[in-house]
């Protein structure tokens, strides 16, 4: 039965998706639309889940670090000219601390104005958006110079995704997300990219892009924000993604499950953390 007609397809999805019983939602998937049995548990996914939308950085990709020096670069920069003109001592961008706070799983103009602020400072808007320009320019550089870093579970775990039949798309607020994922080498591992967008709409497109319902997809995310988002816009499953030891945060805005690593809901050996 696995090359029923699409009208028989058409209706054995829509079972799937109407249907309460994830059992037997599952069932026909199995039968009429010629699905390799238990697919998606050994994913350790709901039966109902046909794609899974990754971040990008967290994620995927070990970007973080490139961002945080790009902004610090940035920063730094204004940060010693502004001092220098007005008298103040200079205090320096902190790359752990201010990128954390200000930058980490934001919006790049909204974490600029939470760290202005933060400093005291108030620009204009163009000037806000001049720096931001600036950032970019420096992000680019240092992709030139640099081969970005894959999180290896998590590409074990899209590739173990795909061979299950499963769509992929990755998401990401940066609008270098083609060139990230071409530095890392993994541009060919996903069927939809979506970036530029913020969260929850880019969720939503990405799942539109692969052809499927939010109720039909699960997502992969490593900041509470992102977590929140996907949480507000009716996903089937949001599954957390803890680098940072802040599995606790993560699961009180919204994720349904968090692991250390994706490559453990692959292994089934105890590692996944349920959320309450």
């Amino acid at each position: 039965m696995g090359n029923a007609s699409p009208e028989v397809q058409r209706l054995a999805r829509h079972v799937t998706r109407t249907n309460d019983e994830d059992g037997f939602a599952y069932a026909v998937d199995a039968f009429i639309l010629g699905q390799p049995p238990r697919a998606r548990t050994k994913l350790g996914l709901p039966p109902r889940a046909r794609a899974c939308l990754f971040g990008l950085d967290g994620v995927l990709a070990q970007t973080s670090g490139l961002h945080a020096r790009a902004w610090k670069q940035l920063c730094d920069h204004y940060l010693r000219r502004r001092a220098q003109a007005s008298g103040q001592p200079f205090i320096p961008f902190d790359l752990v601390r201010d990128y954390s706070r200000y930058f980490d799983g934001k919006p790049p103009l909204e974490g600029l104005h939470a760290f202005l602020d933060s400093r005291g400072i108030v620009l204009q808007q163009s000037t806000v958006h001049a720096l931001n320009d600036r950032k970019t320019g420096l992000l680019v550089e240092l992709l030139r110079q640099e081969r970005v870093e894959t999180y290896e579970g998590t590409i074990r775990y899209v590739q173990a995704a795909r061979a299950a039949g499963l769509r992929t798309a990755v998401v990401s607020g940066s609008r270098h997300c083609a060139e990230m994922l071409q530095s890392a080498g993994i541009s060919d591992l996903f069927d939809a990219r979506l970036d530029a967008t913020p969260p929850p709409e880019v969720y939503l497109a990405a799942a539109r892009a692969l052809g499927v319902d939010s109720e039909e997809a699960v997502i992969f995310e490593d900041t509470p924000d992102g977590v929140a988002a996907a949480r507000a816009a009716h996903f089937a499953y949001v599954i957390g993604v803890d680098r940072l030891g802040r599995s606790a945060e993560l699961r009180r805005h919204g994720a349904d499950l968090v692991v250390a690593d994706p490559a453990a809901l692959l292994e089934q050996d105890g590692a996944r953390e349920e959320a309450p």
